[in-house]
């Protein structure tokens, strides 16, 4: 794993929750009263044959206010990140699509990509608002993919946390300020 500074970032949010469980709405919700500017950052794929995915996808975008700009970066979200304009609200949906795309990665590619985008997030000078899925609450994925995309999210997402001035977790559709509930766990 490499070293990446340990400081918060400034305006850095997470907001995870399992599927449908209304994590996205909470961020756009959190975007929308930001008093700034809002660039939606969609890292999914686009996957124009699969009907099921274009479904869910505009869902998404009948909710966003069409004053919002949308970039759709799939797996490049460093590299949008470094070219966002400072004074917009990014939210980014989602850490677990991106990962998605990395997958393939092997160990060592996967800390160096992991990495970047930590360097990327510590370097942008918009407040963010990262979506992140909640995986592993209970089913052990049956294939070593299924693993490797829930140990890869985990890990990133204890990375992440210290570096957050704000964490919800949204659950059956209520949003819980996890910085005002919790307690950090220790030897992260």
């Amino acid at each position: 794993m490499g070293v990446v500074e340990r400081r918060p970032v400034a305006g850095l949010t997470l907001v995870s929750g399992p599927s449908r469980s209304g994590k996205s709405r909470w961020a756009e919700h959190l975007a929308a009263h930001s008093g700034r500017s809002v660039l939606y950052i969609a890292t999914g794929v686009l996957a124009p044959d699969d009907q099921a995915w274009q479904h869910r996808l505009q869902l998404h975008q009948r909710r966003r206010p069409s004053t919002w700009t949308t970039w759709e970066v799939e797996g490049e979200l460093e590299s949008a990140l470094a070219r966002a304009p400072a004074d917009h609200q990014l939210l980014i949906d989602s850490l677990g699509t991106w990962l998605a795309h990395h997958l393939d990665l092997d160990g060592e590619a996967w800390e160096q990509r992991q990495d970047a985008l930590l360097q990327a997030l510590l370097s942008c000078r918009a407040p963010l608002l990262i979506v992140t899925e909640e995986t592993g609450w209970g089913v052990v994925p049956a294939t070593a993919i299924g693993g490797r995309f829930r140990d890869r999210l985990g890990r990133l997402q204890q990375r992440l946390q210290p570096l957050a001035q704000a964490s919800w977790l949204v659950i059956q559709g209520r949003a819980l300020d996890l910085r005002a509930l919790s307690q950090p766990v220790p030897g992260l």
